[in-house]
């Protein structure tokens, strides 16, 4: 097997593709490719995606297909596309086609508005002298800057592969050609049909190149979020060397160096801070807005902004390796990807350029043999509209550019979406269910409640039981002397220290006697004091343990995982979504239900051990379509089996990497982002396809002279480029409104 073939997805970037058609022509011809399983192009991205096959033979491929392709870099390096480049040449080629269309626009076209201009150029300007030079004006304006819809749409022609250029190629060509023979061979035509339409073919070309342009510079703004996420990498980086400290670039950086960081500094790749403090501002990963504290062994991300304190750090993750890079990846792979509802888009739109050119010919013949005279004339002006009204463009951008903006912007708000397909399943999303530990709670336990006897002080027995459970390694124990250490108490001397599995601790602290354990541990004690409390945490789902100081009841003692602050306002706002809640856990039915009347979930699934979440899921289908919110490495096969797996960030890998969707950061809210951004991202395609398909369904048959007989009516074929133009702009700049998506704030 060759050394190129990739057991991963290839990315390749294409250049010369303007046209649903072209994305149709280039698939095909990558699956003919040996090796390869499965191709998907981007319009939108102008890039393909291929499962298999060789890197050189796919590049090939292309190449016969008449574009260009060349292999997508790992690490984006640079913060720009060559959207950028097309802009420039195409604003270059609009104005010189507009400054050689313009005046024989003018000159044409003026004529027809006020009689008294014709008659004065007709006296100053012999007619074929004004026709040549037309001739020369058009000539260079096709063949000079409209050169490339020939380059390109000619030969698709004759390979049986017509696409947009084609039809601009044809449509202005046919009116180029037609004046030619009026300009110097009029005896070929029939009498009554020598007419000239240079200042249509002119027009045409001069305003689908405009289109082309806004279409470019409106390209260029929907990449605009990675090229974002590009621009926030660090260039260089102070690093530790042989002794001293060194500006390298940051290709130059290995994991195991140890990094300077001033402030007002890019962190420049993962790592972990060695020596030192500061308040690092992570929003371009979490949208989290205040500076974040860190110190000693906590981890740093490449590309966030070091606001105050110097500190070294030693890195972890460089190259492609870092944070921002698995983002940028993601997003760009995520942008690239297809929905199910394009695969019907493609279908459509691999026949229309063929049914456009079959019309066309058709709507010639018709008026050709039943139009009034001059009937060749009225055939070949409406064939021509027909070619140039016809706008496979727009049908192509509709899905992809949406898609495109979409994940850009939820990216900015802290949402990757892995894959592309979770925007449309996510928007038909009816239940949204949760893992408990970590995700709906805090994740690690805290001491709640501190119920004492009115006999004793709060801090001194605090203090007494802190002593004990510093001798024990169970979770509640961390989570009290946690407290104590908040509270600043100081632990007493422990001697005679006891532990008995199931029941409790005893030990001597400065010689008081401190018992500490379950009701039943202390059954010889009155709990009547402790009465209306035990029912009250009972009620909560909250099960208290009891300490005893020289064999009294000194207090009730509550060590709990908490709700996350934005939990319950979540919740309540999926419900405002019209979406139904669920929540699994592991925990005993009761705490699960507790937790759950907390919150306002609608169904809990208790007592769910980690292999059975999978049947849970299973389960909640009977609602429709489940999207699963979840954390822990426990949690991946769950997030598999939803219809959509959404990873809280802050969770394992192999969560992450089960997901279809990624929360940076951890935060709740981003479940509400993501369901936002799916639902306007889904709109915002049907907008797009509901104009690009009624657009064609309803001009088409006006360029053809479906109104003539009734109304009098027949579209000019400039009028039908200045619309296709148009469409194309539209659908592209309609998309850019899903930039302006408002992170969600409770």
């Amino acid at each position: 097997m060759n050394e190129h073939v990739h057991s991963k997805p290839l990315s390749i970037d294409i250049t010369g593709m303007t046209c649903a058609s072209c994305v149709a022509r280039v698939e095909k011809s990558l699956l003919k490719v040996p090796g390869v399983t499965a191709a998907s192009v981007n319009l939108a991205t102008e890039r393909a995606t291929v499962h298999g096959g060789d890197t050189t033979a796919l590049i090939q491929a292309i190449e016969k297909a008449g574009y260009a392709g060349s292999q997508t870099p790992d690490m984006p390096s640079h913060a720009h596309h060559h959207h950028d480049e097309d802009a420039a040449i195409l604003r270059r080629d609009v104005l010189i086609a507009a400054v050689l269309t313009l005046p024989l626009f003018v000159l044409e076209m003026a004529g027809h508005f006020y009689m008294p201009f014709h008659m004065w150029l007709m006296a100053a300007v012999p007619m074929q002298t004004l026709w040549v030079a037309y001739f020369i004006a058009t000539s260079i304006v096709l063949f000079v800057p409209g050169w490339r819809f020939f380059k390109l749409g000619i030969p698709a022609l004759f390979r049986g592969a017509p696409e947009m250029n084609s039809l601009v190629a044809l449509g202005s060509g046919a009116a180029y050609l037609y004046s030619v023979v009026a300009t110097f061979a009029p005896q070929l035509l029939p009498e009554g049909t020598r007419y000239i339409y240079y200042e249509a073919a002119a027009v045409i070309v001069t305003l689908i190149l405009v289109g082309r342009w806004l279409e470019a510079l409106a390209k260029g703004r929907t990449g605009e979020a990675i090229q974002r996420l590009v621009r926030e990498q660090a260039k260089t980086a102070r690093v530790h060397r042989d002794g001293a400290s060194v500006e390298l670039p940051i290709e130059q950086v290995v994991a195991g160096d140890i990094i300077l960081v001033r402030p007002g500094e890019k962190i420049a790749v993962d790592g972990e801070i060695v020596d030192g403090s500061s308040h690092i501002d992570e929003s371009m990963i979490s949208g989290e807005s205040l500076p974040v504290s860190k110190s000693v062994g906590a981890e740093v991300i490449g590309g966030t902004l070091n606001t105050s304190g110097s500190f070294s750090f030693r890195a972890t993750k460089v190259g492609s390796n870092t944070m921002l890079a698995q983002i940028i990846r993601m997003v760009e792979e995520a942008q690239g990807g297809k929905l199910p509802i394009q695969g019907v888009v493609d279908q459509i739109t691999a026949w229309f350029v063929p049914a456009v050119i079959a019309l066309a010919l058709a709507t010639f013949a018709v008026w050709a043999i039943f139009g009034p005279e001059p009937a060749y004339s009225f055939g070949l002006v409406n064939a021509v509209a027909v070619l140039i009204i016809a706008c496979p463009c727009a049908m192509g951008l509709a899905t992809p550019t949406s898609i495109m903006v979409g994940t850009g912007r939820a990216a900015e708000l802290g949402v990757l979406f892995r894959k592309s397909e979770a925007l449309q399943q996510l928007r038909d999303a009816r239940v949204v269910a949760f893992d408990k530990t970590g995700t709906l709670t805090e994740g690690k336990p805290v001491l709640t409640d501190f119920i004492l006897d009115d006999d004793f002080e709060h801090d001194e027995v605090l203090a007494l039981v802190a002593a004990v459970e510093a001798r024990s390694e169970h979770p509640i124990a961390a989570a009290i002397v946690a407290a104590a250490e908040q509270s600043g108490l100081n632990l007493g001397t422990v001697t005679e220290f006891q532990s008995q599995a199931g029941h409790g601790v005893t030990a001597r602290v400065d010689g008081r006697l401190v018992s500490i354990g379950a009701q039943r541990h202390f059954a010889h004690l009155d709990f009547s004091d402790f009465a209306e409390a035990i029912d009250r945490l009972a009620d909560q789902g909250k099960t208290p343990v009891f300490a005893a100081v020289d064999d009294k009841l000194a207090a009730a003692i509550v060590v709990a995982d908490t709700i996350t602050p934005t939990s319950k306002t979540v919740i309540a706002a999926l419900h405002a979504m019209g979406l139904r809640t669920a929540m699994i856990s592991g925990d005993n039915a009761r705490t699960a239900n507790a937790i759950a009347r907390q919150l306002g979930i609608d169904e809990v699934r208790a007592e769910v051990l980690p292999g059975d979440k999978v049947e849970a899921i299973k389960s909640l289908r009977q609602h429709g379509s489940v999207a699963y919110v979840g954390d822990g490495i426990n949690d991946a096969p769950a997030l598999a089996e939803a219809d959509v797996g959404i990873a809280v960030g802050t969770g394992t890998d192999a969560a992450i990497e089960s997901a279809d969707v990624v929360l940076l950061g951890g935060d709740l809210r981003g479940v509400l982002n993501a369901l936002t951004v799916s639902r306007a991202t889904m709109r915002n395609i049907w907008e797009n396809l509901f104009w690009a398909f009624g657009y064609n369904v309803l001009l088409i048959p006006v360029a053809a002279g479906v109104l003539y007989p009734a109304f009098g009516l027949l579209l000019n074929p400039m009028i039908g480029a200045g619309a296709m133009a148009l469409s194309s702009v539209f659908v592209v700049g309609n998309a850019q409104r899903l930039r302006t998506i408002a992170g969600v704030t409770l």
